[in-house]
């Protein structure tokens, strides 16, 4: 990731060659922790951005009774699948129709997919969600990496992006694509309405492209205060978004595009038809089914979707409080499941961000994500902090979390008060090391 470049025809070629590719940090974060396991160690998995929570048993008696679709689906989806969506949509306050509405094997192939069929180099915010960069440069696409505003993350701070802007333009990049994350991944915050505003205003009036990953969005904790940057720049903005967070469904792999009523939308839309038929032809036949029941929204999910907000409100808001008390800063957490802690602003040479992560794990047997893998500056000292998987280790414990979260003691149950233990003492831990080490 890039913040200033000059890239010459012979750049752009080098650009397109083959490209020494890695595991997704998150992804090998997951197998490292297992791998430590099978040896014996006793990892507090904090690294990985797993939902941690059971399936409905909806889910399961859809997939079940849907188990003899085996044959290829539409591409974009089928019809009623595609207009429950849109129904979903119309009712967050985004009027949709079916034909505005595409279905992916999972938001990354969406994600993908966009990125694939627009035309332009991608701004992002940093830090910002580990595979927005990855899935640009695999596709010869410049990254510029804008820093986020003070307040939140999300978004690329929108009272600096345009000059930004002109000093890569003038460097030869071709900025046309923007990705916001609201509710954002790795920081668990989102912007109120006037600065996603002011970034929507600032999109729209420098020609770019919107892509609004909205994958966190029914995991505010406060769901009607999140804005929505598809409302603000409607003709300007795509929309994707899943199942596998609010639902717990990320091995499933289902996910949204939601294009906007327009030409631009139109045409690209018939490009994703196109790019899903020679990569991923359908969405599985018993994913479709479960996935209908998910947008049409029953009542027995729309509790489940409340407990669950209950339960990473509050060990989420645990955590970011025994954050504080160690004398880390961080951001109140607003959604979803992560806390982006820093220990320090900067100005110790001796340690980078991932010498922090190494320490949690190699130290006090606590994993979790640098913030470098999030394209972060290593001398800011910043990890991610996923506290999902520490709901339960099998579905009785889920549910029994579940249930705890309805009555307002999740914190107290033994399992996760366990484990809120080892992460005060790790913290504790570690900012005693820098201490002695910035010395």
């Amino acid at each position: 990731m890039e913040d200033k470049a000059t890239p010459t025809a012979g750049a752009r070629r080098a650009a397109a060659a083959p490209l020494p590719l890695a595991v997704s940090p998150t992804l090998e974060i997951n197998e490292r922790v297992a791998e430590l396991r099978r040896a014996g160690k006793d990892i507090l998995h904090l690294g990985f951005g797993e939902a941690g929570l059971p399936v409905h048993p909806l889910f399961r008696d859809a997939l079940a009774s849907a188990a003899h679709l085996n044959s290829y689906g539409p591409v974009e989806g089928n019809g009623a699948l595609r207009a429950a969506v849109a129904g979903w949509f119309t009712r967050r306050g985004l009027p949709t129709d079916a034909g505005l509405v595409a279905v992916t094997p999972g938001s990354k192939a969406g994600l993908f997919a966009l990125l694939l069929a627009l035309p332009g180099d991608v701004v992002l915010g940093r830090p910002s969600w580990v595979s927005y960069a990855p899935q640009a440069v695999m596709l010869a696409k410049r990254v510029i990496a804008h820093p986020t505003p003070a307040v939140t993350g999300g978004i690329p701070d929108p009272a600096t992006l345009p000059e930004a802007l002109a000093h890569h333009r003038r460097h030869g990049l071709d900025p046309r694509i923007i990705v916001v994350t609201v509710p954002d991944n790795p920081t668990g915050t989102y912007p109120d309405a006037g600065l996603l505003a002011q970034l929507a205003e600032v999109a729209c009036s420098e020609g770019l492209t919107i892509i609004a990953d909205q994958i966190y969005a029914e995991l505010a904790y406060d769901p009607a205060a999140v804005p929505d940057v598809a409302a603000m720049a409607p003709e300007a903005t795509f929309v994707t978004t899943g199942l596998s967070k609010a639902f717990a469904l990320g091995g499933w792999r289902f996910g949204v595009v939601r294009v906007p009523a327009n030409e631009l939308g139109e045409r690209t839309r018939t490009r994703l038809r196109a790019i899903g038929s020679e990569i991923w032809s359908c969405v599985p036949g018993p994913i479709a089914a479960a996935a209908q029941i998910a947008y049409e929204r029953p009542a027995e999910l729309s509790s489940y979707l409340d407990d669950a907000r209950a339960v990473h409100a509050g060990v989420c808001s645990a955590v970011y409080e025994i954050a504080r008390h160690a004398g880390l800063s961080c951001r109140p957490p607003q959604a979803a499941f992560y806390v982006y802690p820093s220990l320090h602003d900067g100005g110790c040479p001796a340690w980078s961000a991932d010498d922090v992560a190494a320490e949690l794990l190699e130290r006090q047997s606590v994993a979790v994500l640098p913030g470098t893998a999030f394209g972060d500056d290593p001398a800011l000292l910043r990890f991610r902090v996923a506290t999902s998987l520490l709901y339960g280790a099998c579905d009785e414990e889920r549910w029994e979390t579940l249930q705890s979260a309805r009555q307002g003691n999740v914190l107290s149950l033994p399992g996760i008060a366990s484990a809120l233990d080892r992460v005060d003492a790790g913290f504790s831990a570690l900012v005693a090391a820098h201490a002695r080490v910035h010395r």
